[in-house]
């Protein structure tokens, strides 16, 4: 399997459960742990890091890109990543399905992104169901929250800290809580 006709299979949210897809998944984690263990290793500069995270998600990342280590993903090529954005440590991308974050985003420490789902039905609990989180402009993601597959996060928003965010979140509020619920609009 080619990574393009991965991406464009979970482009359209179909199940990843061939094993064919195990096996180009279980390939590209390979390379991206390679990458997250060079990157979470040994101290880099900025522009090291930068250049160790345009190799592991296949694509440059814009200089004013700030992540502070460790970093952590099981695949890496499907993170796409706009300018002035920072992200804290300790983060973890579960990205087979796709994560966004848009321009001036700030992600606190221990952020997950969780893109993959599973079936309900034990026979066919190995098969997982991607889908893409985005976040728009102006995001402020806090600490130890966790965004579930499928979520859109709108421009301007704010997730509290300790979240977790399985609906879409409208543009300018605040949510918190478990599951996040909108505490007010900015």
């Amino acid at each position: 399997m080619e990574l393009k006709t991965f991406l464009e299979h979970v482009k359209g949210r179909k199940p990843l459960d061939t094993k064919e897809i195990y096996s180009f998944m279980d390939l590209m984690s390979d390379e991206a742990r390679r990458i997250t263990f060079e990157l979470n290793s040994a101290y880099h500069t900025p522009d090291e890091v930068r250049e160790l995270l345009s190799r592991l998600f296949g694509k440059p990342v814009d200089p004013s890109f700030r992540v502070f280590p460790p970093f952590y993903t099981d695949f890496g090529k499907n993170i796409t990543i706009g300018k002035n954005v920072f992200i804290n440590a300790c983060c973890h991308f579960q990205d087979h399905g796709g994560v966004t974050l848009g321009d001036d985003c700030l992600i606190g420490h221990n952020v997950v992104f969780a893109t993959l789902n599973h079936e309900i039905a034990p026979e066919k609990r190995t098969s997982m169901q991607p889908a893409p989180i985005v976040l728009g402009k102006n995001v402020w993601v806090g600490s130890s929250s966790t965004i579930l597959q499928g979520v859109t996060i709108g421009d301007n928003a704010i997730i509290a800290a300790g979240s977790i965010v399985k609906t879409n979140v409208p543009a300018n509020t605040i949510v918190g809580g478990v599951p996040a619920k909108l505490i007010r609009e900015i």
